[in-house]
């Protein structure tokens, strides 16, 4: 057997020196077996990577429907009990006339506590699914997966989030009839103050028939309060609690759309991005 250089020269180096004969050679190892620091991903890769995942439209649209969902219920429900003590002390004193719309406002309470909590998991629900289908867009864990079952999961979202936005642009709609009907009460309350028509006689001439928008029937009493009796109940703290609270409950519901706007491409993005995924998967398995 031919030794080859470096053999010989160890064994030489044995015959010398006797006793390094039991010394351990390590061999240094080289750049290449170095394992470099950049090779591993570190804690601020792990955290771009995470960050890359979340869906920050539908983050934004949960705020903004957290937001005002809970701007159109509480305040709606407390400007609901506060224009049921205005029409029973100043517009309609009589029980009966103003009973059905009474009942009404005690359902839409009810309705509103429904809402809340609807909406509140609705949200929740969103948020997760925008967190699956973003990361299933993006590839952030491994090769891209998913099934028919997830797809069919993101289109009923999708077309749920489609019917829930046009509801609520009716119920936008609904919640600007108080603001006008306070607005028209508030504008002539302050008709009255004016100085043009301040101390003339025909101050008590100026009216507001609440009759006039369908809340209380023509038969209520007295229906029609005119001059400074109209100018008190403007004065009341529950006439301006009430009056300011369905601005903002309105600019909830407009909140409320606007977010659902933001879902609805949102998740109509994923789905598309997620429909045509799959059938490019499929092509390349065949």
């Amino acid at each position: 057997m031919v030794n080859s250089r470096a053999e010989m020269e160890i064994g030489r180096y044995h015959w010398m020196y006797p006793g390094s004969k039991n010394h351990q050679y390590h061999p240094v190892p080289t750049l290449g077996d170095r394992a470099s620091p950049l090779s591993s991903p570190g804690c601020f890769e792990c955290c771009i990577k995470c960050l890359g995942g979340v869906p920050y439209a539908s983050l934004v649209a949960t705020i903004l429907c957290f937001s005002g969902v809970a701007l159109f219920c509480g305040c709606g429900h407390v400007a609901l009990a506060g224009t049921v003590a205005i029409l029973e002390q100043h517009f309609s004193t009589n029980a009966s006339d103003h009973a059905l719309l009474s009942e009404v406002i005690q359902l839409m309470q009810y309705v509103i506590y429904g809402i809340a909590s609807f909406f509140f998991l609705y949200g929740i629900i969103l948020l997760a699914e925008g967190f699956y289908t973003t990361s299933a867009v993006k590839e952030l864990h491994g090769e891209f997966k998913t099934t028919a079952c997830g797809r069919c999961i993101s289109g009923m979202f999708v077309f749920l989030t489609y019917v829930l936005g046009v509801a609520w642009l009716g119920v936008f709609g609904f919640s600007a009839v108080p603001v006008f009907m306070f607005y028209n009460i508030w504008s002539t309350c302050e008709v009255i103050k004016s100085p043009q028509t301040n101390g003339t006689t025909g101050v008590e001439q100026i009216c507001v028939d609440i009759r006039q928008y369908g809340i209380i029937p023509w038969n209520a009493f007295p229906g029609k309060i005119c001059g400074s009796a109209l100018e008190n109940i403007c004065n009341t703290n529950e006439f301006y609690m009430s009056y300011h609270l369905f601005i903002v409950a309105c600019a909830g519901a407009g909140a409320t759309v606007i977010a659902l706007l933001i879902y609805m491409m949102a998740t109509t993005y994923n789905y598309a991005v997620l429909k045509f995924k799959s059938r490019e998967d499929c092509c390349t398995k065949f």
